[in-house]
């Protein structure tokens, strides 16, 4: 067959003579006679994204793969994002890292990829790119790390970040005590070992058919991730010989399947955005209204943090990602492949549970109904979400006094003031953190409590933004408010003391004030970000809402893998 590659090096002209010329730096001669396929290795490791830094050895299991399968395989670093260090939001550049990730793959002379993530904005990044694209890929996500312990407890790396934070707000830690469990946190090698959006998005990769079948989940340190990773890297090879592209496995019933998993598992808010944004870009309808219709109904199976008790490496312990799958199977879509040919459904054959704790039987659920929430109203034309599993179950129907914040600049300022009006039934307001207003959507939607109401021994509220939340993060939070302050949304003009109320069971979000009135008032503007140049005005100038995946509306559809013209 002729291979994508052969553009580049076949023939005995000075272009092609150059193009191999140059690539010859260790490739035998016959990696460019037209037998072998060339295989990128889109690698996301990087120093500054702690947990993606052991990628560069996943990576060398990849290599050894794709030479045994007979293939080529070419390092291809690609922008790597950390949640943890990357200001003002890594969510800021997801786009860029996918637009930038999507013109190095269609620009270079390769047949396929191999798609290196694990911090929660990379896989959806590379996910984006191979969808825009549209070379055989497939993703191998770069595993949780293993669980730490403080004080002989497990640390739920992200969720007790932000509990014991709020201990210590509340007087109940010390900050000496607080400091200390700093470095029994990070354990290992890896992601967070939370159900956090970065385990939500390997999961989502592999309901989406995108990994190879049970390597999601893999904890980074275990031996088995290189050995899936050598695996993957022989699959690479056979994509590109079989011609199996992203658009033939990620259909509708693929998405409707990674649907179905994150209900089950009791996956991040944020696979909400991102699985929005991939879909937009192989054209496949998907709409907030499916997460709801598809999600509601399907039962909490996953006892883990944040809305459990347990961590990932006790998850992969129990039996993993496919033995969630076997419990919900009916609910799978059985046409849907994966990157093998075989439908996710076949793959699922053998699966057992075999810690009971962890992974619940269906007739035994943590939840009945897991599905991600989304709310519409006066205050939410085009949607809001809420993640039920990780809120308090008394605040799910709750009328209170709005308390605004104009940004988080405003949050940090008033929040603990002991003037601050506010008691435990109030429903804190944050407006101008969407895509537009911030820019960027930060993890900012679930706002710390009052000083004076964590004395009190509150621990939860009803918060409701325009913003993202970390998926290690828990509460009564309604989030990604559509359209958003900063885009004439109805959040822009919410006063302080009107009352909102909140109805998750009948799907709605609203504030009581008369339609007339509403609209009337003049929407509050400052605070919003106005930048001037680079990347931040383009984004902010072409970024969509939260309902659309908060993808820039130029990059939304295919373009394929041809490069028209030829320099040299």
């Amino acid at each position: 067959m002729e291979f994508r590659s052969s553009r580049w090096y076949a023939g005995n002209d000075r272009n092609s003579y150059i193009h191999r010329a140059w690539m010859r730096r260790g490739l035998p001669p016959e990696a460019f006679e037209g037998g072998k396929p060339h295989i990128a290795i889109a690698n996301t490791a990087s120093d500054l994204t702690p947990c993606n830094s052991h990628l560069n050895e996943v990576a060398q299991s990849v290599v050894h793969g794709v030479w045994e399968a007979g293939g080529v395989p070419l390092n291809l670093p690609v922008v790597s994002l950390g949640e943890t260090n990357v200001r003002p939001t890594a969510m800021l550049w997801r786009n860029l890292a996918a637009m930038a990730t999507e013109e190095m793959l269609r620009a270079n002379p390769i047949d396929g990829v191999v798609l290196l993530g694990g911090c929660d904005k990379t896989i959806p990044s590379l996910l984006m790119a191979a969808a825009s694209v549209d070379l055989p890929a497939v993703v191998v996500p770069g595993g949780p790390m293993l669980t730490g312990h403080f004080r002989g407890a497990p640390l739920g790396c992200g969720t007790d970040v932000w509990r014991l934070s709020e201990e210590v707000r509340a007087g109940t830690l010390s900050r000496e005590a607080f400091l200390r469990s700093e470095s029994s946190m990070i354990r290992s090698r890896g992601h967070c070992n939370t159900m956090g959006t970065a385990s939500t998005m390997a999961f989502m990769a592999e309901a989406l058919g995108m990994t190879l079948p049970g390597t999601a989940g893999t904890p980074a340190p275990d031996s088995r991730l290189l050995e899936r990773s050598h695996e993957t890297g022989r699959l690479a090879v056979e994509l590109v010989m079989a011609g199996r592209r992203p658009s033939q496995v990620m259909t509708r019933g693929s998405f409707l399947n990674a649907i179905v998993t994150l209900a089950a598992v009791g996956g991040s808010t944020n696979a909400v955005v991102h699985l929005l944004a991939i879909a937009g870009r192989l054209g496949v309808e998907l709409s907030l209204d499916d997460f709801d219709r598809t999600g509601s109904g399907v039962p909490l199976l996953v006892d883990l943090q944040p809305a459990g008790r347990h961590l990932m490496d006790d998850l992969f312990r129990a039996g993993g990602l496919a033995a969630v799958l076997k419990e919900v199977e009916d609910l799978l879509d059985p046409a849907a492949i994966t990157v093998t040919g075989r439908p996710l459904a076949e793959h699922l054959d053998g699966a057992g549970i075999w810690d009971e704790d962890v992974i619940r039987r269906r007739s035994n659920p943590l939840l009945p109904d897991a599905g991600i929430a989304v709310l519409r109203g006066n205050l939410a034309p085009s949607g809001a979400v809420i993640k039920p599993a990780a809120a308090s179950p008394e605040l799910l129907r709750h009328r209170g006094r709005a308390v605004v914040f104009d940004s988080v600049e405003d949050v940090h300022a008033r929040l603990d003031s002991p003037d601050l009006d506010v008691d435990e039934t109030s429903v804190l307001v944050l407006r101008g953190c969407g895509p537009k207003g911030y820019p960027g959507m930060p993890e900012v939607g679930n706002l710390p409590l009052p000083a004076k109401l964590l004395e009190k021994g509150v621990r939860d509220m009803v918060r409701i933004s325009d913003a993202r939340m970390s998926g290690t993060a828990y509460g009564t939070v309604v989030l990604h408010t559509a359209p958003e302050a900063a885009a004439g949304g109805p959040l822009a003009r919410v006063r302080t003391g009107d009352p909102v109320v909140l109805d998750v069971a009948a799907r709605r979000l609203d504030v009581d004030v008369p339609d007339a009135e509403l609209n009337a008032r003049e929407p509050v503007t400052n605070g919003y970000a106005r930048p001037a140049r680079g990347w931040e005005r383009l984004y902010v100038e072409h970024v969509t809402q939260a309902d659309r995946g908060a993808d820039l509306d130029f990059l939304i559809g295919s373009s394929g893998d041809r490069v028209g013209r030829e320099s040299h």
